[in-house]
């Protein structure tokens, strides 16, 4: 996919996808400092079908594997579906059982 650029606007607790001037993807977290609770995957409807999706979410855990201070919730079921396609990436998972308390 040229001419994309990937952000993460921590202000808004998201990261977007944009090609060129255009929004095309969002996914919305929640960082409480050790956990990135992943919880909506959006693009916007007339990019749909492009695998905008997919791409976000890619570039997002790609993001927090290379902090390495985060573990990831896939809250939003189309990033636990994602994970489900990428079992490679599951070491960046939330341990299975792991408390929710903060």
């Amino acid at each position: 996919m040229t001419n994309m650029t990937f952000t993460n606007e921590r202000d808004e607790s998201r990261y977007t996808l944009k090609r060129g001037e255009d929004l095309v993807s969002v996914l919305d977290y929640r960082d409480d400092g050790r956990t990135l609770a992943m919880t909506r995957a959006y693009t916007i409807p007339t990019f749909r079908g492009q695998g905008f999706a997919a791409d976000i979410v890619e570039r997002a855990v790609a993001d927090v594997e290379a902090s390495g201070d985060r573990v990831v919730s896939p809250v939003c079921w189309y990033v636990a579906e994602w994970f489900e396609s990428h079992p490679d990436r599951a070491g960046v998972l939330t341990p299975r059982g792991a408390a929710r308390n903060s």
